[in-house]
């Protein structure tokens, strides 16, 4: 017989002040909790020193039962990176610009309310959670998680290139300016990475994808067969070659993954199509990538300066996810 608690369910909710409505989302939060039996919500806002992983450890010390972040993906990764291989679940609610995470997961975007309700009466499902360790030009390391992708190259340089001042107004399109901005400057960097079949690869690469899930704004599904919860790594090495491999870059990522993929003639069609040399996917638990030259990286959006070399592994089932009741997972 299961002896009584001592004392009632509590949540907490780490969030990103410069995201959200601060005040109704808190108030939202504890009428919910109020509702269900639970005790009052513990709330720690991020700063500018601690993008979540304090609070979140904060939380975690404190014994809650539940964690939720509402914030932009950076809050949402830091959040994740405490919260790993704890197995105390965590309830995203979306907020911020892309929401990619989210998005992957096929959460709803536009109620928080049912994605606290889920918090606290949902369902509960395992996923993976990416590493990345870098390694800096001076050789410092440090290692951080990923839930959606990291990235080395031509991605990095997107982001940085993105106006934050459109990402306010138009949201995720701004990523389009960026692009643009990036691709007229763009030069390939000569890349060694290796999957962990033990295959020592080269190649000039404009970018180097290591990816959790694979899914962008819109549908566009940039690494299609990307699970995030089949404890496997998806990389892409994007490499075109002058105008013509921009064209089957865009050909690949958005026509042939975004629309074919999605019926069966399209699936048909593309058995009987060529390979396209721009862009080439590879599967495994860990890889590894080393540059000539120090190159810009990124990590789930976020810009993290220059590496020369970067390993990658996936941490199979680590991240308790609270999703609304009935959720559908299998294609997760």
């Amino acid at each position: 017989m299961t002896p009584p608690r001592d004392r009632r369910d509590q949540a907490a909710l780490v969030y990103n002040p410069l995201k959200v409505d601060e005040r109704g989302l808190r108030a939202r939060v504890r009428e919910i909790c109020a509702e269900a039996g639970w005790e009052h919500p513990a709330f720690y806002p991020t700063t500018i020193d601690d993008a979540g992983q304090a609070a979140t450890a904060d939380a975690l010390a404190r014994g809650v039962d539940v964690v939720l972040v509402a914030g932009g993906d950076g809050t949402v990764r830091a959040v994740s990176e405490a919260i790993a291989g704890s197995g105390v679940p965590l309830a995203i609610l979306p907020s911020g610009t892309g929401n990619l995470l989210a998005r992957n997961l096929g959460l709803p975007l536009g109620d928080a309310s049912v994605m606290i309700r889920a918090a606290l009466h949902g369902d509960r499902h395992p996923i993976d959670i990416g590493w990345a360790e870098v390694t800096r030009q001076d050789g410092g390391r440090s290692a951080h998680a990923f839930v959606v992708m990291a990235g080395i190259g031509l991605d990095a340089d997107m982001i940085a290139n993105t106006r934050s001042d459109w990402k306010k107004t138009v949201g995720w399109i701004a990523y389009v300016d960026g692009a643009a901005r990036s691709l007229a400057t763009a030069k390939p960097f000569r890349a060694v990475y290796q999957v962990d079949d033990g295959r020592l690869l080269t190649s000039r690469a404009h970018s180097i994808l290591f990816a959790n899930c694979g899914m962008l704004p819109a549908g566009i599904e940039l690494v299609p067969d990307a699970s995030i919860a089949d404890g496997t790594l998806d990389i892409a090495v994007i490499q075109p070659t002058g105008v013509l491999g921009w064209i089957n870059v865009w050909r690949k990522i958005w026509w042939d993954n975004s629309v074919l993929r999605r019926t069966r003639v399209g699936r048909k069609a593309l058995q009987h199509r060529g390979r396209n040399a721009a862009v080439h996917y590879f599967r495994g638990i860990a890889a590894e990538t080393a540059t000539t030259t120090p190159t810009p990286i990124q990590i789930d959006g976020d810009e993290f300066g220059e590496a020369v070399r970067m390993v990658c592994r996936v941490d199979a089932g680590a991240l308790l996810l609270a999703l609304p009741a009935g959720h559908p997972t299998a294609r997760l």
